[in-house]
This record gives C-alpha cells, structure tokens and sequence, in this order.
C-alpha cells in the first residue's frame, strides 16, 4: 500500500503498517443502533464493514515531505512492544519498515515524529529495542509531544506504569530528543496544531500549507466514516466522549466543502477523504 499524494508544495506519504477487522460496530459505538447500522451497511460494506458487521480499521503513519522538512504523523504500533491484543504484542515483523521503504524513505530521513496523542498505536515506532535498551527509532528526529497530553499520561504512569509511556515516550524524553509544545507549535510556514481534545485530553491535528489548510493529519478524531455522518458516536475508548462529539462536529464544520485533503489515521483504505454535507451530518469523500 503506497499511496502517495501531491498537494501544494508537498508530498505526503501513506505508511500503513496493519488494516484488519477490529471488533463489532456496535460495541465500538455504544450510541450506534441496529437500525442505524442497517441503514448504513449498503455503503461501508466491504471497506468499512465486515459481512459480520465488524468495523475495519487500518493503522498507520503519514510522512509529509514539505520544502524544508520531512515529518511523521504519528508512528504506528512498533515491534517489540507490550500490547494488549494478541497479534500485536510483541510482534517482530517488517512490514512497517518495507512500507516505509517503498516510499524512498529511510528512519534517517525523519527530522520531526509528531505525535497527535499518545495511545500505543500512534507512539510504536518511537522506539526500538536495542540490545535490551529502548532507542529512538528515528536518530535525527526531534519528537513532538503535546505538553498537556504528556501531563496526563504521565500521571497515570506515575500512579501505575502505561506501557506506551514507559517503552515508546519517555525513552525519547531521557535520550534528549523530545520537545513538549503548547497548542500554538509550528514548523515553519508549513505546519501547524489544531487542539482536538476529547478523544484524548491533549489530542491535536496537525494542519499542514503554506497560509492555508491544504492538509490535515486528524489523529483520532474519528475512526469509521460512520462517524462523520452520526458525529455524536463516540467510540467506547474516548476519554471523554461528550468532548469528543464536539471536537468531531467542529472539525468537520471546519472542513466541510473545502480543498483540504483530511489523512484519518484508523479509516480504511485509502484513509484520505474530502469532507462533504449530508443532511444533519457529513460524507467522507475518498480520495485515492
């Protein structure tokens, strides 16, 4: 899977590391109801939906190639790691890496990994595991971490150890390579945050264009296209699925009708979209 996109001054890449079936839609949306599950499967059925009414999620990272930088949107699931799902955990493949590959690019060529929050699928490949020692995975990059969305999950580590902290963040932090940025961070004329809170409490988009939004990483602001019609369901994983609705509508009031090339990070394959109005909701317009 190498799609690959050309917007403005900027190439973005499509680095996918997993697409696969990840549980029943109505139990990954707890508001979403039979009847509006059968009124929707006629278009997500096959992309989106299993035949057994699973949701399909892909897991991913997106490289942008912008005229001065090379950055990563979020790093995936990693190797090695401690994860709750079986396929996952401690897997050791390299599927991530040959797909970063087909795309011209080597982990030397990063120079900024940013994260939009800090759950185990978006931090895996901060890290990999040397000789027993957790090390950056990408030597030259700094890493971007929203100070807010540290804090919190700092402070449950302290209470009790979260295994993406301890293995995909604060090695990052301890080897010197991390920076811990307010809502207002940027990168050149190129690179900007959204905060996005719900899902998360520090969750950001990050905005990409040169005086305007050619492009936005979304992170988990939604993870079906589901969601972009019914904005109110909230998966069962949000911190605050209340927050979380509203930062969806928000966003997709901010997008809708526009150029802006919206890279979802869990959405199926291609994962890029174009907003769109549909009655009270939205439509995801796939691009690619």
């Amino acid at each position: 899977m190498t799609t690959t996109f050309q917007i403005g001054d900027m190439t973005i890449h499509r680095i996918v590391e997993a697409e696969m079936a990840m549980g029943p839609a109505l139990q990954m949306l707890p508001g979403l109801t039979e009847e509006m599950l059968a009124e929707n499967r006629g278009w997500m059925q096959p992309k989106a939906l299993t035949e057994n009414d699973f949701l399909i999620f892909c897991f991913q990272s997106w490289v942008v190639r912008t005229p001065h930088h090379t950055i990563m949107i979020d790093s995936c699931i990693g190797n090695h790691k401690n994860v709750p799902r079986p396929t996952w955990n401690l897997k050791n493949d390299d599927v991530y890496m040959r797909n970063l590959a087909a795309h011209g690019l080597r982990v030397e060529d990063i120079d900024y990994v940013m994260c939009t929050h800090l759950h185990v699928d978006h931090v895996g490949w901060n890290t990999r595991l040397e000789n027993g020692v957790w090390v950056p995975t990408f030597p030259n990059a700094r890493y971007v971490f929203n100070h807010s969305e540290y804090d919190f999950w700092s402070a449950k580590n302290a209470a009790e150890p979260v295994g993406p902290m301890v293995e995909s963040v604060l090695p990052i932090v301890a080897a010197g390579r991390a920076d811990l940025v307010g809502n207002d961070f940027g990168i050149g004329d190129h690179v900007r945050l959204l905060p996005t809170p719900g899902h998360t409490p520090g969750h950001v988009a990050v905005q990409f264009g040169r005086g305007r939004d050619e492009a936005v990483m979304t992170g988990d602001i939604f993870h079906s296209p589901l969601q972009a019609r019914y904005t109110n369901l909230s998966p069962a994983f949000d911190v605050d699925p209340v927050k979380s609705a509203v930062t969806r509508r928000a966003f997709l009031e901010r997008y809708c009708d526009t150029d802006t090339l919206c890279c979802t990070v869990h959405f199926p394959s291609p994962s890029a979209m174009k907003v769109k109005r549909w009655g009270d909701g939205f439509q995801c317009e796939m691009v690619g």
